[in-house]
């Protein structure tokens, strides 16, 4: 059993940044996929990012070149660093482990 919780959410002007923090604790395997998705109002979930062992990270078109995925050495931590923030990506974003373990998701506001 995996428990995903994100965190870093939070009001951000346009242009600006944040970096969200994805922790997984229970039964971590450095083979499990770890992705960022976001799901903004009315709309449906949609990939933002991913990385997996031994493979580049892949973004999405709309965030390659702005948004950076990492984690740690033990990749407990997953992390997401997101620059030049635009309104159109306000969202709750949510951090998935494997196949199917999914957190709470964290609020991510981009308006001034």
């Amino acid at each position: 059993q995996v428990q995903v919780v994100e965190s870093g959410g939070g009001l951000v002007q346009p242009g600006g940044s944040l970096r969200l923090s994805c922790a997984a604790s229970g039964s971590i395997e450095e083979r499990y996929f770890k992705g960022w998705y976001r799901q903004a109002p009315g709309k449906v979930r949609e990939w933002v990012a991913s990385v997996a062992p031994g493979a580049r990270a892949n973004y999405a078109a709309s965030v390659k070149g702005r948004f950076t995925i990492s984690g740690d050495t033990a990749m407990n931590q997953i992390y997401l660093q997101m620059n030049n923030l635009k309104p159109e990506e306000t969202a709750v974003y949510y951090c998935k482990i494997g196949s199917s373990a999914w957190g709470q998701g964290t609020q991510v506001t981009v308006s001034s």
